[in-house]
């Protein structure tokens, strides 16, 4: 991609619970427009250093830069209004709403001037939040209640919740977590369809590793805390270490 500039930053971050290491000396550089996925065991550190990144624990030591801004001891909310959004693993949903109310509470609650006394249904945010469904198609469950929708639109939704704030930088947590095998490829394409109208960093933490060499360009693989490779998706995943330690296979085949 071109256009690229440091964009977040962290530097000897490192973070234990107890005697578990959960971060040992990560130092990593996201570009401007990468599309970056996150690998390793369950335990490796991967949403650990999301949660990190997003506020939602504070390393024991080093810092985070976003735009050269040391965002380390912020909270998540003023870290989100600065331009890093996320969604998580299991879907955080109002579930008596509908999708449509949905966006239109996270689009509201986004920004900075935003009133309790005012009302969020204008015409500007409405036809966002149409925009929004339209790019995800969800317009067919804009009105459906949250409960009733399937596995896979919940997890889309939970997505535009995050993309409605419009940031420059979006974590997906496990975005094909807990969808069937079939479903796995189309959620993902609708996903990389919607996020292409925006300049976005994105950064995912994935499992499964056929989605991370379709879906990436870059990969940094975690092991017990560690950063163990970190790269284009064949060089790590042909890296020895990540092959004995996160894949369990001996060899990967080039795209």
């Amino acid at each position: 991609m071109s256009d690229k500039s440091n964009l977040l930053r962290a530097e000897g971050i490192n973070k234990s619970f107890g005697a578990v290491i959960a971060a040992k000396d990560i130092n990593i550089n996201i570009q401007k427009g990468e599309r970056v996925s996150l690998i390793g065991s369950n335990g490796a550190g991967k949403t650990t250093f999301m949660n990190m990144v997003t506020g939602y624990l504070k390393p024991d030591s080093g810092n985070i830069f976003f735009k050269e801004e040391n965002i380390t001891p912020l909270n998540p909310r003023i870290i989100t209004q600065k331009g890093i959004s996320r969604s998580f693993q299991i879907p955080q949903i109002f579930e008596p709403m509908s999708a449509w109310e949905n966006l239109l509470v996270a689009l509201g609650t986004s920004k900075t001037n935003h009133s309790y006394f005012r009302n969020a249904r204008s015409k500007e945010n409405s036809d966002y939040i149409d925009e929004i469904l339209s790019r995800f198609s969800l317009n067919e469950f804009a009105h459906r209640q949250v409960s009733e929708l399937p596995g896979g639109v919940r997890k889309l939704l939970d997505i535009a919740m995050a993309l409605v704030r419009k940031p420059d930088i979006l974590l997906l947590d496990e975005p094909t977590s807990g969808v069937g095998a079939e479903e796995k490829y189309p959620l993902m394409d609708t996903i990389a369809k919607a996020l292409s109208v925006e300049n976005l960093t994105v950064i995912f933490v994935e499992h499964d590793m056929d989605i991370v060499q379709n879906y990436s360009e870059r990969v940094v693989a975690f092991y017990q805390g560690e950063i163990i490779a970190d790269g284009n998706c064949d060089k790590v995943l042909n890296d020895k270490n990540v092959q004995e330690f996160v894949t369990g296979k001996t060899q990967v085949k080039a795209k």
